[in-house]
């Protein structure tokens, strides 16, 4: 979905990957993401922080329950199977050739999506609290701007 102003601490260029802090699957792929996006394309946010929350406000997403990952391109987002495979596009060879499934039924796709989303935090575990980002970390994730 698209809206002509942009989100808050959000600029034209940036792409942002929401994901909910507290959920264990959800913090080994932002690890994935450090790991493979090696030109730092992507800016990290937890939906929890006071960032995710005025950005879920922006697009008029629920703050209270998380059951998909955002991703955010300049003003407009993905949710669902749209993020992840929008994500995985973007990050070249091999993950790219993950696209493939973009042929599917979105519907297929996405019920398999709300399977694993619903079903995380039984099936992998979550934190009390949302895990902070190492030093070495920290720049890729979205600040507020000053």
């Amino acid at each position: 979905m698209t809206i002509e102003k942009y989100p808050p601490n959000i600029d034209i260029n940036d792409c942002v990957i929401l994901f909910d802090g507290v959920c264990k699957l959800c913090n080994v792929w932002t690890q994935f993401i450090v790991k493979v996006d090696t030109q730092q394309r992507f800016k990290l946010c937890s939906v929890q922080s006071p960032e995710g929350q005025s950005i879920l406000n922006h697009f008029k997403m629920p703050t209270d329950h998380f059951d998909t990952m955002l991703f955010v391109e300049g003003n407009q987002y993905f949710d669902k199977s749209d993020a992840f495979l929008n994500v995985v596009n973007k990050l070249g060879f091999p993950w790219r050739l993950l696209y493939v499934f973009k042929v599917l039924p979105k519907g297929i796709i996405n019920w398999l999506y709300d399977r694993i989303a619903r079903n995380r935090y039984y099936l992998f575990g979550q934190y009390d609290t949302c895990m902070l980002p190492s030093k070495e970390n920290e720049n890729r994730f979205l600040k507020g701007k000053k």
